[in-house]
């Protein structure tokens, strides 16, 4: 199961807070989809993932502008 969260057009720190919030209502063994446009997403998430437990699989490519996360909920 995934559920996907549109961060785009979010500045620093809104896309890791939607994160941490959309976080609540994913399932142990699940995925969250994020899809930002902040340059800072990156950091910012895959430090939010280390300080929460939960891993972070992969980040795609930018595709026009915008980034892919895939997190894996862990606890």
């Amino acid at each position: 199961m995934s559920v996907i969260l549109d961060a785009k057009g979010l500045k620093c720190p809104l896309p890791v807070l939607k994160v941490r919030k959309a976080m609540r209502n994913v399932p142990v063994g699940a995925r969250l989809i994020v899809l930002a446009t902040d340059p800072l997403a990156p950091l910012d998430i895959e430090h939010y993932c280390n300080e929460a437990g939960h891993a972070f699989e992969q980040m795609a490519p930018e595709e026009d502008g915008v980034m892919r996360f895939a997190i894996l909920r862990n606890a």
